[in-house]
């Protein structure tokens, strides 16, 4: 073939084929709760932009340190959540959970409060968006890490917004004296839990009253379908088997799997993908997935 019609061909290609990808969305959703704005990254499946149809929303949180958009910009694949929206046509959102809010209301300080900012001003700020299932049965959630601690948190504490939960790597025990990490680690980390949760052994326990992994006859009680991985490299492995054991002894029906890797982008690019596939599995069932 012509050296110039080759190229103009591949030129072609790659133009229809990010024509046809899914749209990126960056949305102010201000906080009246904490007097703040903040942010969110909304994944649009290409279909939205051509029909009429109301969508289900993944609801994707990211990890401690980290931002909004993480989830789009530190995957390998950069068009891994275009091309997760595009396949279960799905909307996917990326709510801000600042570097340490632990995705719950502090008691301690009230500038983190964000178990009401996702569960009540995200939700309904993209409700009022999107088209999207006003419902229970259209909303789905996850997360990595501190975002998988918050989407089995969340999901616990409220129910009735949602039908399905998981966690990637999540830190499911608030006390870090469980994870297997340096005390040089701890000691850097320990301001910020102390900030949100205060001072380690204070009256009440603040760490345990707030980790999912006591919440295992709460979870059982509201019967969600979940989905729990970690790698088996992840300094987060032991509060994640805890979990996993208190699930089974309670008799919570749930997904749980151990996979090779560690606390890293790699593992949660690979991860994902088993979390979208479950969730629409379930949103089949509820009879929400746009054809």
């Amino acid at each position: 073939m012509n050296p110039t019609r080759l190229h103009f061909l591949l030129c072609f290609l790659c133009f229809s084929t990010l024509s046809f990808a899914a749209k990126v969305d960056s949305l102010d959703v201000p906080s009246a709760a904490m007097k703040k704005n903040l942010r969110a990254a909304v994944v649009l499946p290409n279909s939205y932009a051509k029909g009429k149809a109301n969508y289900p929303v993944l609801y994707l949180l990211h990890g401690g340190g980290g931002k909004f958009n993480d989830w789009l910009n530190k995957t390998p694949d950069k068009m891994l959540l275009h091309n997760l929206a595009d396949q279960y046509n799905i909307i996917i959102v990326t709510p801000e959970g600042e570097p340490l809010s632990g995705y719950l209301d502090s008691p301690v300080q009230k500038d983190n409060l964000f178990e009401t900012y996702i569960t009540k001003e995200v939700v309904e700020k993209i409700d009022n968006t999107y088209r999207t299932i006003r419902d229970r049965k259209g909303r789905v959630i996850t997360g990595l890490s501190m975002g998988g601690h918050g989407a089995l948190y969340l999901s616990g504490r409220h129910p009735e917004l949602y039908c399905a939960a998981g966690s990637m790597s999540g830190a499911l025990d608030l006390a870090t004296t469980h994870w297997k990490i340096t005390p040089e680690f701890a000691k850097q980390i320990a301001p910020g839990f102390t900030r949100i949760l205060g001072p380690v052994g204070s009256t009440p326990d603040l760490y345990a009253a707030n980790s999912v992994v006591n919440m295992a006859d709460k979870l059982k009680a509201n019967a969600l379908p979940l989905i729990i991985d970690c790698g088996v490299d992840d300094f987060l492995i032991e509060p994640n088997r805890e979990l996993h054991r208190r699930l089974v002894y309670n008799q919570t029906p749930h997904d749980y799997t151990e996979h090779p890797g560690a606390h890293t982008w790699d593992y949660w690019e690979n991860s994902l993908p088993s979390h979208v596939l479950f969730f629409s599995k379930i949103l089949t069932q509820n009879g929400v997935v746009v054809p």
